[in-house]
């Protein structure tokens, strides 16, 4: 993996030459002469004078270090959301989101600053689904949930009370921030008060195998950054927290929604945690990210803080479900390590569809009709048994749970022949009898290798 510098921001400020030369132009000096930092097509780095618009050669550079002190010096000039600036004299730094990212001194050293942009092909958002595209369960109907149940994919609701929220992808149809086509809904069903033990809760519960890099729980625990847009009727004090899979270490943090109905995008970042147990690269939960809707004292603890202790809640949070009607809608939600926040990750549908299908599929029509295809073929003797595997569609987590809907010939074969066969397939067996000896059955079902 090779970190990148944002070039799309860059590209404003630097020109290439025809000899294959990367130049940058800045006014330096009283008598309004024109310097140039340059990376020439050898490597060397160097600065060089010109006129604007003429064309810079190799001969016109000079390396850093020695003879330096002849060259024109570069003033400090420009600002970070420049994407390139001079913080001193002969010093060139990077930045992204007016963060900077990478300094080259006058002797040529080159120190990073924060987190850079990583490359492309590394899964940089731990979250999965986190634009709440794909939502195979409901498919954008409104649902009340249960404890626990999942909503859109991979988001799950924790609820001490049923019949206090709804959840909808897209609930209210209201436009969405820009570049983001979905977000999930709650909307508060009732004017709740929640009691000291009560727990309203959005969670997304990451697989160990996508966080134990972070190396939380030791000395090297690196600092995470998430950044979310949130909407919301009612204002003021909000939540989240995050927590290790005992739910013994947490860090509840506030962040404040400051106008009613207006998408709003919040960044938090949070030290890694040095201590406590935190599971490795293992297929168990590596890490809690949790939004909180509603909570009581017992789950309150200090916000900004590694505590020893569930705490999902601080006191004095906004509480969603305490206003009839109020609504909370949330979109672009990334985790990822450092203290920046990156611009979203955006993946392939396909992508994100699949990495959301080693949780759970579903091929589900509780209407009647026709499913998925299980089917048998031979001949089966009456009263013989056969056996018809049928592979998931994305290989599971761990072994699943199965779900069977309507079969299409009623009884035949019934869901206790289902045999869950690992994490890759599953086997349906069924007796034969005079007349189904051979064909296809068809059924609706969900595999859920849910955390």
């Amino acid at each position: 993996m090779t970190d990148r510098i944002d070039l799309v921001r860059l590209q404003k400020a630097i020109t290439t030459t025809a000899n294959g030369t990367i130049v940058t132009e800045v006014t330096a000096g009283a008598n309004g002469s024109t310097s140039q930092l340059v990376l020439v097509s050898n490597g060397n780095v160097g600065i060089g004078t010109a006129s604007p618009d003429a064309l810079l050669t190799v001969n016109t550079v000079a390396s850093f270090g020695a003879g330096a002190a002849a060259l024109p010096s570069i003033a400090a000039k420009g600002d970070l959301d420049t994407g390139l600036w001079f913080p001193t004299a002969d010093t060139i730094a990077a930045s992204t989101g007016g963060t900077e990212r990478l300094r080259i001194d006058s002797s040529g050293n080159a120190t990073f600053a924060g987190t850079l942009v990583p490359n492309s092909s590394f899964l940089r958002n731990r979250i999965i689904n986190g634009d709440m595209r794909i939502d195979q369960r409901n498919a954008g109907a409104s649902f009340t949930p249960t404890d626990p149940s999942y909503s859109l994919d991979r988001w799950k609701f924790r609820v001490s009370q049923t019949s206090k929220l709804t959840v909808q992808q897209n609930a209210g149809a209201v436009t969405t921030p820009a570049g983001f086509s979905n977000y999930l809904g709650v909307t508060s069903s009732s004017a709740y008060t929640v009691t000291s033990s009560d727990f309203f809760v959005l969670v997304q519960d990451i697989e160990g195998y996508n966080f134990s890099d972070f190396d939380f729980g030791t000395a090297n625990a690196k600092t995470l950054t998430i950044s979310f847009w949130v909407r919301s009727s009612i204002t003021g004090t909000f939540n989240i927290a995050i927590r290790n899979s005992a739910a013994n270490r947490s860090y509840p943090v506030t962040y404040t929604i400051l106008a009613a109905n207006t998408w709003e995008q919040k960044t938090i970042s949070i030290a890694g945690d040095t201590s406590g147990t935190w599971i490795g690269a293992t297929n168990g939960i590596g890490l809690s990210v949790i939004f909180n809707l509603g909570s009581g004292s017992t789950f309150n603890g200090t916000s900004g803080s590694w505590q020893a202790a569930n705490y999902t809640s601080v006191s004095g949070a906004t509480s969603v479900v305490g206003t009839n009607g109020a609504t909370f809608y949330i979109t672009g939600v990334q985790l990822e390590v450092g203290t920046a926040a990156t611009p979203f990750e955006r993946r392939q549908y396909g992508q994100e569809l699949s990495l959301c299908q080693r949780y759970y599929e579903a091929n589900i029509n509780t209407t009647g009709g026709f499913g998925v295809a299980v089917g048998f073929s031979g001949n089966i003797v009456s009263g013989g048994t056969y056996y018809n595997a049928v592979n998931y569609i994305v290989p599971k987590r761990a072994a699943p749970t199965i779900t069977l809907y309507n079969a299409n010939l009623a009884g035949f074969p019934s869901a206790s022949a289902l045999i869950v066969n690992g994490t890759t397939s599953f086997l349906m067996s069924g007796v034969a009898n005079a007349t189904n000896t051979q064909g296809y059955y068809f059924y609706d079902l969900n595999v859920s290798a849910e955390l």
